[in-house]
């Protein structure tokens, strides 16, 4: 490696470096608009959907907002930071790069609006109920159905395809990291969703399961910030 080279290295892992602190940042402004729209737990005496769509009739219309705010903020943050990451591939692999990187793009066009539109959802059901509890749950889902099922459709498989090829890239050694840190990962974060089977009915427990993405994120950055004095091959 010549040493204009491994300037550049150095400079794009620096680079790296900083947008994964401002990405601790972020995940953590996103993972508060999630709880503070998960923050509730559901009437045990119901079942079905309508368990499920009775802990969001406890949370105000002032958090259902500032869950939307602060969601739409740091998911665009978040996901503008993950191209640490990219800069990191690319220093070994261009192939791998380049589909994490439009993995990226869609994530950045379709995340922050996924979950505007979730909180919309949420706003729906208590507009609705507050009208009618017997429509409400029909005409909610009919709602998302037509606003946030398309929004989600198109924003997983760019979530995946990002998450998938930074686990491939990193467990290859297609970057200065050792192999094992393909462990610090977005999905990472999955590992909270089944909190609520375990732990029980808690508001805690279920603001933790519905920021899992947020969650992921924070283990990702801070995992690879930390991890970075490991990294090989760029003094």
């Amino acid at each position: 490696m010549d040493k204009r080279s491994e300037t550049n290295n150095v400079t794009d892992m620096a680079r790296a470096a900083h947008l994964f602190k401002l990405g601790i940042i972020a995940s953590l402004i996103a993972l508060a608009g999630d709880m503070v729209l998960g923050w509730a737990v559901p009437d045990e005496s119901l079942t079905g959907l309508e368990q499920y769509f009775s802990r969001y009739l406890t949370v105000s219309d002032a958090r259902i907002v500032w869950s939307s705010v602060l969601g739409l903020i740091g998911i665009t943050v978040e996901t503008l930071c993950y191209f640490g990451v990219y800069r990191i591939i690319k220093l070994k692999s261009d192939k791998y790069a380049h589909i994490y990187r439009a993995g990226l793009i869609g994530m950045t066009a379709f995340g922050p609006f996924t979950h505007v539109m979730c909180c919309a959802v949420i706003y729906h059901l208590k507009a609705l109920y507050a009208v009618d509890p017997s429509i409400a749950i029909d005409g909610t889902l009919r709602f998302a159905v037509c606003f946030l099922l398309p929004v989600m459709t198109a924003f997983f498989p760019f979530f995946l395809t990002a998450a998938i090829t930074q686990i491939i890239a990193f467990a290859k050694g297609l970057t200065p990291y050792p192999k094992w840190c393909w462990i610090f990962s977005i999905l990472s974060g999955m590992i909270f969703v089944p909190l609520v089977k375990i732990i029980g009915n808690y508001p805690l427990v279920y603001a933790l399961s519905t920021g899992w993405i947020s969650i992921g994120g924070i283990i990702h950055f801070a995992g690879l910030l930390i991890t970075m004095k490991y990294q090989r091959g760029i003094k």
